[in-house]
Formats: structure tokens, sequence, C-alpha cells
């Protein structure tokens, strides 16, 4: 029973009493009886402003607590003037305020928080309690090359980045350093509590530029010291070799002193090309981007080194896609990569062996696959194939995958060079 009904009832009860008292008065004092009535008449008037009074802050806690449950922070209630109630009331409205204070905190720090996550140019992948992708902000779709898969099992996603996190989230590490094609990346995984419970998410960092320009600033202050050593070097030596040859020659025209000053000088200029060739990855320009048709600029490089694929019985596949590969790029730079590449794989393909280079054009997403089926790759190789000045050519200079890798990051093309599952080496690139 509700307290309100039990104090309605008491009161109406204590008055019908009241009332049947005073009747059996009316037989022997019509005075006392008409005195009673009134009595009575003023306790139901005091009482009824009493039940007002007392049920009047209970209904109030009520609809309070109402927009609580609702959380609704706005209600507020005015004071009435009685001393316990406006005590109430005020109680109320400042535990309303804090509360409403605390959530609009709440909401403007998630807001925030949200609008970071979407910004930052860092891969993050939420994780909930179930380990199911709940959020991935752009940097990440952009780094994991992928369908979104918000809502799907950390388990059944197929990528190296994500098999990555699955491991360190059962060996419980931190981060780890890893390296994919010719990119690189920090994986790292943390948690933070959610309502109580421990939940993970995943920071994925691309540290190819930054290694990159690290690369670039150590070697290119290297290079540019020995160009100019070089440079200062060869001019004056090449001439005083021409003057003696000219002399030798004139004294002897058989000599053989002649011939090796000769020789002398053709190593000189070998070593001028191969520094200024050093100096071009250092003093790489900005991409001059316009549309290219892609197919076309394929079929200008293939007849450019089609003699030199014949001499090595080599012979060029094309498997491009109907519609034509249009990309915004610099179109001299994208054919030094490809002429690059080419060149790398008619030189794989080995002596007396049938070779084949196939170009494989798709159009969503848009990408070249160019396949040899050369030497192929290496473990060992594979990790360090577009390291400046690595090469696995006896009288390779290492600087052809660098000069790519400098070209193909600056249009912002993801790249890799793999063998196949038929042992095949592949470069792809995707734009």
């Amino acid at each position: 029973m509700k307290l309100r009904t039990k104090y309605l009832l008491f009161v109406c009860i204590l008055h019908a009493i009241a009332l049947f008292l005073s009747f059996l008065v009316f037989e022997k004092n019509k005075l006392f009886f008409l005195l009673s009535e009134v009595f009575i008449l003023g306790s139901i008037l005091i009482s009824w402003q009493l039940y007002n009074q007392m049920i009047r802050p209970l209904r109030l806690l009520v609809q309070g607590a109402e927009a609580i449950r609702d959380r609704d922070f706005t209600v507020k209630f005015v004071e009435s003037g009685t001393f316990e109630m406006d005590e109430l009331v005020g109680v109320y409205n400042q535990m309303i305020e804090e509360l409403r204070k605390e959530r609009t905190l709440q909401q403007e720090q998630h807001f925030f928080l949200d609008k970071l996550i979407f910004s930052s140019p860092v891969g993050i992948v939420i994780l909930d309690h179930d380990q199911r992708v709940q959020q991935v902000n752009p940097a990440a779709k952009k780094i994991l090359h992928t369908i979104p898969f918000e809502g799907w099992l950390l388990k059944d996603i197929d990528h190296p980045i994500i098999d990555e996190v699955r491991l360190l989230m059962k060996e419980k590490s931190k981060a780890v350093t890893l390296n994919s094609g010719a990119e690189t990346y920090k994986v790292q995984v943390s948690e933070f509590l959610d309502q109580g419970f421990p939940r993970n998410f995943v920071i994925i960092q691309e540290l190819t530029t930054e290694l990159l320009e690290a690369e670039k600033q150590a070697y290119g202050k290297v290079i540019r010291m020995m160009a100019h050593e070089v440079n200062n070097t060869i001019g004056p030596v090449n001439s005083i070799m021409d003057s003696a040859m000219v002399i030798e020659s004139e004294r002897s025209p058989n000599s053989r002193l002649a011939d090796a000053l000769q020789v002398a000088i053709d190593r000189n200029n070998n070593l001028n090309i191969f520094m200024r060739n050093l100096a071009d990855v250092v003093r790489l320009p900005e991409p001059s981007k316009q549309y290219v048709d892609l197919h076309d600029l394929i079929y200008a490089v293939t007849t450019l080194l089609s003699e030199m694929a014949r001499e090595k019985n080599t012979s060029f596949e094309f498997a491009f896609h109907k519609i034509p590969l249009v990309i915004f790029a610099d179109q001299l730079q994208m054919e030094q990569v490809l002429i690059n590449v080419v060149k790398n794989a008619i030189e794989a393909i080995d002596v007396g062996k049938q070779g084949i280079i196939t170009f494989v054009t798709e159009n969503l997403p848009q990408k070249l696959i160019v396949r040899d089926n050369g030497k192929g790759i290496s473990a060992e190789a594979e990790a360090q194939l577009f390291s400046p000045f690595f090469s696995t050519k006896a009288d390779g200079q290492g600087i052809g995958l660098t000069l790519i890798k400098d070209i193909l990051i600056k249009h912002g093309f993801s790249f890799a060079l793999s063998a196949n599952q038929k042992g095949e080496t592949e470069f792809s690139i995707v734009v």
C-alpha cells in the first residue's frame, strides 16, 4: 500500500470517528455539537494541506527519479517557499547540474576522441570485448588495403598485419616492427578500460617515409661529398691522360701504353656516370602529374627493350584489362620505373632458358603486375631488395630498386616485389 493511501485512510477513519462522537454529543448539547463540527471541518482542511505538503515532495522525487532514469538532466524544480521542500529542491537541482556538466564533459571528450581517431595519420583499430573489430580509422584502412571489416572477428581476417596483431595478443607483447614488402610498419597493441572491463586497440604506424628520409639524409650527404671529390679529380686526371695518350700515340702508333691510358680514361668516365646515377637518386624531383594511359606506357617501354629481350631469348606477354588503365602520375618517372623493372626481369632470365615476362593489369583496384620466370628471389635477399646499394648482381650498383621505391612513394602508390606460389617473380604496383 502506498504512503499516500495510508495517510488518506488514516485521516478518513479519524474524522469518521470524530463525526460519530459529535453525533452522540448532539443529543445532549447542540452547542458543543456545532463547535465540534467546526473543529472537524478545520481538521479536514489542515489534513488536506498537510497532505499536499507531504505528497508534493514525494511526487517531485518520483518525477526526478524518472528524469534521471531517462537520462534527462535538463529537468529542474522551482522552490515553493516551504523550508523542507526548498532544501529538497536545492539538493536535487545541484545534483542534476553536476550530472549535466559531467555528461556534457564526457560527450565533448568522446567527440574530441572520435575526431582525433578519425583525423590521426596513424592507423587505429579498436576491438570490442569479444575481439571483434568495432572501429577502423581512415589511416588504418589505407594501410591495410582491404575491404572494410568492422564487425569481423579478429581471427577471421586474413592479412599479414592482422596476423602480427594476433601473435602480439597471444604472446602478450606490446609492439613489433614489421616489414611488408617495401613498406615498414610499427604495430602496437594496447588496452583500455570500458565499463570496468579491458578492451584492446591496435596502433599501426607506417615508418616507410620516415625511414626513407633518414636513409636519404644519410647516404645523400655521402654521395654529394663523393661526387664533389670524384668530379674534381676526374676532370684534370683525364685531361693529363688525354695529353699523355696523344703524345704516346704520336711517338708510337701501336703503343700499349696508349691503350692502357685509354682504358684508364674509360674507367674514369664510367666512374663519373656511376656517380651521376647515384646523385640522381638524391636529386629526384617532385612528380609532375598528368593523366597517363599505363597500357600505352608499357607498350612503349617493351618496344624500347625488345632488342635486349630478344638477346636473352625472352618474349613479352600482355594480359591487359579491357578498360584502359589511366593513372595520374609523372609520365617520365613512371617510364623510368617500368624500364628498371623490365630490365631487372630480363636480366633475371637464365641463359639458354625461354624467358617470359607477363604484364597483367586490373581495374578494381587499379593494379599492374610484372611477372617473370627468371631465377627468382632468395629469402635472404627479399628482406633487403629495396635497401640502398644492395644488389644481387655482380656488377649491380644497388640503386635501381631504390630509385623505383623513391618514385612510387612520392606518387603514393603501394608496391611489392616477391615470389608467387609458382616460383615466379612478381613486381606489383597498386595505383
